[in-house]
């Protein structure tokens, strides 16, 4: 695919997602090389041109301080956030998987920061959700038979 109709591709995404979402410069920028990468990668371009945008993706920061009790920080962007899969989602089109696997983050450590998830968990005992959830199991299990 041509070089300048994936650039022009690439304004035209940043641009839309840019009109509805308040961004930096830094993230604007950011945000144009992520879809290029991925225009690139999708058209399935060989040669030069993935060998100059293909690049090693490097932790913003290191990746035992990303993972806090208040805050999980983003190793792509550095930003912090309680929760990341919808931000590597959206801004760096990435799954969870991808993620993990870019920076060698073992696929047991939670993308959440523990404070969020102790919040989220004691909100479940309290509602007895687990309670909940093994009586419908039971009760389903017994419709079927």
């Amino acid at each position: 695919m041509d070089k300048k109709l994936l650039v022009e591709l690439t304004a035209e995404i940043v641009s839309a997602h840019a009109s509805v979402n308040e961004m930096g410069s830094e993230e604007l920028l950011g945000e144009m090389q992520s879809v290029y990468q991925k225009l690139v990668a999708l058209a399935g371009t060989e040669g030069e041109e993935v060998e100059g945008v293909a690049q090693e993706v490097k932790p913003a920061i290191p990746v035992n301080k990303a993972f806090g009790a208040d805050k999980v920080y983003c190793l792509v962007c550095g930003k912090a956030f309680t929760t990341l899969k919808k931000h590597i989602a959206v801004s760096h089109q990435m799954s969870p998987k991808d993620y993990r696997k870019a920076f060698g983050i073992p696929s047991k450590t939670p993308l959440v920061a523990r404070k969020y998830s102790e919040a989220k968990k004691k909100i479940a005992q309290e509602k007895g959700l687990a309670k909940k959830l093994a009586e419908g199991r039971r009760k389903r299990a017994a419709a079927k038979e």
